[in-house]
């Protein structure tokens, strides 16, 4: 027993122990009893808090940041996405924050932040025991504290996951051990450069640079002491001493800066005594950040980026990537230039659409479905508001309609461009601009295609073996549906009764025409045609009224798409990346373009390249060459959907294949005018305007034309107009004439992909009534969207005995091409032809399609009557076929647009005063109706 337990007993009367007799007695652990009682362990006690403190410090050193990550935080580089030409495209940033040099930061700034948070900084290690302590004591006196360092903040901010902002013992541990290798890592004026462009101030803005730009619209190295005093100043609280919404606190704080600053020395007495006294002067405006050439191209391939980073352990904020891609800087430029300019040109047409009461006016149904649309509607009847007093008072509240006008009725657009050859992508514009929409209308945003859809119609017409010069009647036309109902599709102008040629429906954009073609081939072949080209994300609806685009689909598929009409029926997957490589160079790697897929076989895709050229030489883009004195090869196709909702255009040419989509957000809201909602008016200049610069900056070839690459010898023509004579005379079954597999070995994948037919009456709600007609497409990689495997070939009918034109890449030898006219010219359609009595042959519910044969004066094409709109401009002779370049002289000079409506002045539209040009023909879904004959099979 110890002496002090003997001296405890004896204290309490008790006799003391006797000793433990021999060497073998016992020797028991020196802390028995209650430990408070013995002076010894009483010392074990107070070592054992420090020594567990310190295995605890151990223990949470490898959870804190390691040297490597101080030194990486340091050298920060953010990925940059480079074009082609090697411009900068975006880059990958974590906060909007521009890095500068110590040495570039107004001294004033060093000077207020050392003086007011860490005055010692340039003496101690990374923790001032001093400073800690004397918040120790304020804070238990009740005066709260911070005794951080600028060297702990730093590491706060640094590493805010890994350290925390909890006011516990182990976060404070972490920042302290994190201090300390930071001091060990970076020099004093290092770690003050760092902590300077790392700080947070509010808006966005990240930095001592940002912080000057936005609160005083000057850079760092400009800003005076009060300016410095006042930057300082926030960092105690952004929020509460923030000089924009709190100005009378961020004075005070700023003159306790100051006053901190003559305690140090930085300042005198009558500096400081002029300092104080005087206001408080803000300069405020938000830095938006630098989106570069093609952001919506940028945010679209952040997410593939990130994980191709994740996979190879890189990280796309701070490892310096540089990701080169297709895109062709110039080209990129002047798209930006050309959708600003169209888009503020619509939007001061959609101003003055709805700036009337009738248009915009609190008692209309649309506005009031808007406003039970918003938010604040919404989040005001969650909150147990009636229904009726939410709305009733946001109607009343004019500064909500006008911001909700202003969003609803903002001009959106997008624009892309690709090669055909290739696929990679050249041109990348998703809205008007990324501040204000970040919304992609290139890959997210589904929108009805209208007209430009109609290729495929033709498309898989002449795969079936349909000729360009059969023609169809142009007039009323009932489709059966099925389940006693009909489709009635319609035209913009009145059916001629006239026949006409697919070529001609094509070029004019016929509705009736087009729908008497679907009749024929079947919503089947077109859907599988149009998946095989390039339509290969959205859902197409196998329904005749799929013919005139109802079917939502993506401005990139359409383009996709197109450009395997230029590329000769060949698709190929776009692509927009060509390799990365680290920050030193090193290509890490390389992506390939994708290989050519057969979607439409040689012969029937150069008839449809071919018919494409008559929508610019005489039909709905005439303005190409008339207003844009555009003579190159080019082809392309309107389009405008039902109530002049989407606007579309996309042209193509050997080199580069370009659309645009024009809208709304909101599918019920539109320009509101027959002219400007149209696609040749809307959407077309766009595209229009990059042509023209990207010829007159050699961007692409004028000079360079589509070649069909199948020749035919005189004898195989001569044979085979005596087949076609024969054929004519005694009449075939097109039914029974399938598509040859193509023969070309350098091009797989050459059928459609069967896929299971949707036949449903197809009925069409009021506009009025419809949800916004946009939706978010899925993103695909751009690098891998080809499908897995080939489409495969639709079921086989009879072979036919012959292979006639359009038939496939057909081995035919009696096959031979409609001649051209003898001069080489095509001969308009005349004026004065009259329409046919009041009393027409009532139509069949399936017309039988007629063949025509072509002749050197009219080329197949029927006589246009004299006064309808489909008449192309007067007094114009179009452009020989054998010409390299279409004289623009030909074309009107107002490029077929000298009905067009003047731009608003001072707030008014005027209408056409008639218009002489070509219109193009909007989606007229026409009507369906009870058929009253029964059920039809």
């Amino acid at each position: 027993m110890s002496q002090d337990s003997e001296e405890s007993n004896q204290a309490h009367g008790q006799p003391a122990a006797a000793p433990a007799d021999g060497a073998g007695a016992p020797r028991r652990f020196p802390w028995p009893g209650r430990p408070w009682k013995s002076r010894r362990n009483l010392w074990w006690l107070l070592a054992a808090g420090p020594v567990a403190l310190f295995l605890y410090v151990l223990f949470l050193i490898p959870l804190t940041p390691s040297i490597r990550d101080l030194r990486k935080a340091k050298t920060d580089q953010p990925a940059q996405l480079v074009s082609a030409d090697g411009r900068l495209l975006a880059e990958y940033r974590w906060v909007n924050r521009e890095w500068v040099p110590l040495d570039e930061i107004a001294q004033p700034v060093k000077d207020a932040l050392i003086a007011t948070e860490d005055h010692r900084f340039y003496d101690h290690f990374g923790l001032d025991w001093k400073r800690t302590a004397s918040a120790l004591v304020r804070t238990l006196g009740g005066d709260k504290q911070g005794g951080s360092t600028i060297t702990q903040q730093l590491a706060r901010n640094l590493y805010p996951e890994e350290i925390g902002r909890a006011p516990t013992l182990n976060r404070k541990l972490k920042e302290a051990i994190t201090a300390i290798k930071i001091e060990l890592t970076y020099s004093k004026d290092e770690i003050l450069e760092t902590y300077l462009n790392t700080v947070p101030f509010l808006y966005n803005a990240f930095g001592i640079e940002m912080a000057a730009r936005t609160y005083f619209n000057k850079s760092a190295d400009d800003l005076t002491v009060l300016e410095s005093a006042t930057l300082i100043g926030m960092l105690k609280g952004t929020v509460y001493y923030n000089p924009v919404l709190n100005p009378e606190r961020a004075q005070d704080r700023r003159n306790t800066v100051l006053a901190q600053m003559k305690k140090r020395g930085k300042l005198s007495q009558s500096e400081y005594g002029q300092l104080v006294k005087r206001p408080l002067r803000i300069r405020f405006e938000r830095q938006a950040e630098v989106n570069g050439l093609a952001p919506h191209l940028a945010q679209q391939l952040r997410r593939q980026l990130i994980d191709w980073a994740d996979r190879n352990g890189y990280s796309l904020y701070s490892d310096g990537l540089v990701i080169r891609t297709t895109i062709n800087g110039k080209l990129q430029e002047m798209a930006n230039q050309a959708l600003e300019k169209q888009g503020k040109a619509l939007q001061a047409v959609a101003n003055s659409a709805w700036a009337g009461k009738n248009a915009w006016g609190v008692k209309t149904a649309l506005v009031q479905k808007l406003v039970r649309e918003s938010a604040q509607y919404e989040q005001a009847v969650a909150k147990g508001e009636a229904p009726e007093d939410v709305l009733k008072r946001l109607l009343d509240d004019g500064s909500f309609l006008d911001r909700l006008k202003q969003e609803k009725t903002r001009v959106q657009a997008g624009f892309l461009a690709l090669d055909p050859r290739d696929g990679t992508i050249l041109a990348w514009v998703g809205s008007r601009d990324y501040a204000q929409d970040p919304f992609d209308h290139v890959q997210a945003a589904r929108r009805q295609p209208g007209s430009t859809f109609k290729p495929f119609v033709y498309g898989a017409a002449f795969a079936k073996g349909m000729l360009p010069t059969d023609t169809f009647m142009d007039e009323p036309v009932e489709i059966p549906l099925g389940g006693k109902q009909v489709w009635k599709p319609t035209d913009e102008s009145a059916p001629t009764y006239e026949p006409m040629t697919l070529a001609d429906g094509l070029a004019y954009s016929k509705n009736i025409i087009t729908a008497q073609v679907m009749q024929q081939v079947g919503p089947e072949r077109v859907a599988q045609l149009a998946r095989a080209m390039g339509v290969r994300e959205s859902r197409l609806d196998e329904v005749p009224a799929l013919a005139l685009g109802t079917s939502p689909v993506t401005l990139k598929e359409m383009v996709a798409s197109y450009g395997s009409i230029a590329n000769a029926g060949a698709y190929i997957a776009p692509t927009v990346i060509t390799q990365i490589e680290d920050k030193d160079g090193k290509v890490l790697e390389q992506f390939s373009t994708a290989k050519p897929q057969r979607a439409l076989a040689l012969v029937p895709a150069q008839e449809l390249r071919n018919a494409m050229r008559g929508v610019i030489d005489k039909g709905t883009g005439v303005a190409i060459r008339s207003r844009y004195g555009i003579g190159a090869d080019v082809a392309g196709k309107t389009g405008t959907t039902q109530d002049n909702t989407d606007g579309w255009f996309i042209m193509m040419h050997p080199q580069m294949v370009a659309g645009a989509w024009v809208g709304f957000n909101d599918g019920r809201i539109t320009l509101r005018s027959n002219y400007w909602g149209q696609g040749a008016h809307s959407a077309l200049p766009i595209v229009g305007q990059v042509f023209q610069q990207a010829l007159r900056g050699k961007i692409i070839d004028a000079n360079l034309r589509f070649v069909d690459e199948q020749e035919r010898s005189v004898i195989a023509d001569t044979i085979g107009s005596v087949r076609n004579w024969v054929v004519d005379l005694f009449g075939r079954s097109t039914d029974q004439i399938q598509p040859p597999l193509a023969t070309s070995p350098q091009v797989q994948g050459s059928q459609l992909q069967p896929a299971p037919r949707t036949q449903a009456p197809v009925t069409y709600d009021d506009p009025q009534d419809q949800r916004p007609d946009i939706s978010e497409a899925p993103l695909t990689p751009l690098q891998n969207a080809t499908p897995d495997a080939d489409p495969v070939p639709p079921p086989a009918g009879p072979a036919a005995p012959t292979a006639p034109s359009g038939a496939g890449e057909s081995q035919d030898p009696f096959w031979t091409p409609p001649p051209m006219p003898a001069n080489g010219q095509v001969r308009e359609p005349q004026p004065g032809q009259s329409v046919p009595p009041s009393n027409p042959p009532a139509p069949a519910p399936s017309p039988q399609m007629q063949r025509s044969s072509p002749s050197p004066s009219s080329n197949g094409s029927p006589p246009m009557p004299g006064g309808s709109r489909l008449q192309p401009p007067q007094a114009q002779e179009m452009p020989s076929r054998s010409q390299a370049q279409p004289d623009p002289a030909n074309y009107p000079a107002n490029g077929g647009m000298s009905g067009a409506p003047p731009m608003p002045a001072n707030g008014r539209v005027q209408a056409p005063a008639g218009d002489s040009g070509v219109m193009t023909s909007p989606v007229r879904r026409g009507t369906v109706v009870d058929s009253g004959i029964g059920s039809v099979q």
